[in-house]
């Protein structure tokens, strides 16, 4: 069973909101206000099932290992999240308003690079449901959107994290085990660039 304090849930809840605003902005065509309120909807879900998820499964790891663990909002990056993508006209976007902070003794590498890697699977295993779920709908059904949008944001929050850089998970995979961080990070950039094999196959069904 998950708990969250007042605290930690309120933070996830404005991380969520917040990187849900930059990706709606990214998805709609630039100034376009309209696009932006139908693509806000879908962002909102991608993003409550990407980011969400993805730290949660950060936190029951740890606590698998009897660790501490809660997630605290960041907020330098919560004011990146939404501005970069406003300046860059949508090319970019820096997905890290915050982090599950972890605390305990004896933290092994492996572990770390358990708990590092758990995050980004999951988006995975999340982004491949949504596909499957996809090849149901037609193309251009608001339902369609939903799930091939949703997919997307989770391929790209596994491939963003999985950066071999700073204090994303990538760096705590990567000094654990290069073949299981050169899995899955190529597996989550195959997802974040394979959108028009995605088309053209839902093409071909329909």
């Amino acid at each position: 069973m998950i708990i969250l304090e007042p605290k930690e849930r309120n933070d996830l809840i404005i991380s969520w909101l917040t990187i849900s605003l930059a990706f709606a902005w990214v998805l709609a065509e630039f100034l376009n206000f309209g696009d932006f309120g139908e693509k806000l909807p879908i962002a909102l879900i991608g993003v409550g099932t990407g980011f969400i998820l993805h730290e949660l499964a950060h936190r029951q790891v740890a606590k698998h290992y009897g660790l501490h663990a809660e997630y605290r909002a960041w907020t330098t990056g919560l004011l990146f999240t939404i501005i970069l993508p406003i300046i860059t006209a949508g090319s970019f976007l820096f997905a890290a308003p915050g982090a599950v902070y972890i605390s305990g003794s004896h933290i092994t590498r492996e572990q770390n690079g358990l708990i590092s890697v758990a995050g980004a699977a999951t988006n995975i295993v999340v982004a491949f449901m949504f596909l499957i779920l996809l090849a149901a709908f037609k193309p251009g059904d608001l339902v369609a959107d939903i799930f091939f949008y949703s997919a997307m944001i989770n391929f790209f929050l596994a491939m963003f994290n999985l950066l071999p850089i700073g204090p994303l998970d990538g760096s705590k995979v990567f000094a654990w085990s290069i073949p299981i961080w050169g899995i899955t990070i190529v597996i989550a950039a195959i997802g974040v660039f394979a959108r028009g094999i995605y088309l053209g196959i839902l093409q071909l069904i329909f």
